[in-house]
């Protein structure tokens, strides 16, 4: 069911205020990611353009979302791109994290165990970078979280 702006429930202006706050945070990290991953050359691969494709699509569907805050399908496919962030952000860590080890172990085959983990955790490739894709999505999330539009009437 499609519903127009009279048919949404109302919510405060406090609220209001935060969930466009949040949006804006979200362009920003986006943005801002976006551009430090072309700067890395970070266009390697299918797997280093992953978060490049889903940072392009996300400033679109960010925006897209502002625009139309009140369309369900559009709020349910926004949120459902911000899961995707998050699950992108989990494989990019666990792929930084495989691809440090591999070095490690190429070039000090003796090293196990947690000298391992914390080697390949400090590598050269940043570990933990891809946390941020975690963190966009949270932040996606966070601002759909009960919105008036999904509640039934």
């Amino acid at each position: 069911m499609t519903r127009t702006t009279d048919d949404v429930p109302h919510e405060s202006a406090t609220v209001s205020t935060l969930r466009r706050a949040l949006l804006a945070i979200l362009l920003l990290g986006a943005v801002g990611t976006l551009s430090e991953l072309f700067l890395m050359e970070h266009t390697d691969g299918v797997w280093q353009l992953v978060p490049v494709v889903l940072l392009g699509g996300g400033v679109i569907a960010i925006a897209a979302h502002a625009l139309n805050q009140h369309h369900v399908p559009s709020i349910r496919g926004f949120q459902g791109l911000m899961v995707v962030f998050v699950l992108s952000g989990i494989i990019g860590i666990i792929l930084h994290y495989l691809g440090n080890a591999e070095f490690e172990r190429e070039m000090q085959p003796d090293t196990r165990g947690l000298l391992l983990i914390k080697e390949s955790l400090m590598g050269a490739t940043p570990a933990m970078a891809p946390g941020t894709m975690i963190q966009l999505g949270l932040i996606g999330l966070a601002a759909t979280f009960r919105h008036p539009a999904l509640r039934e009437k």
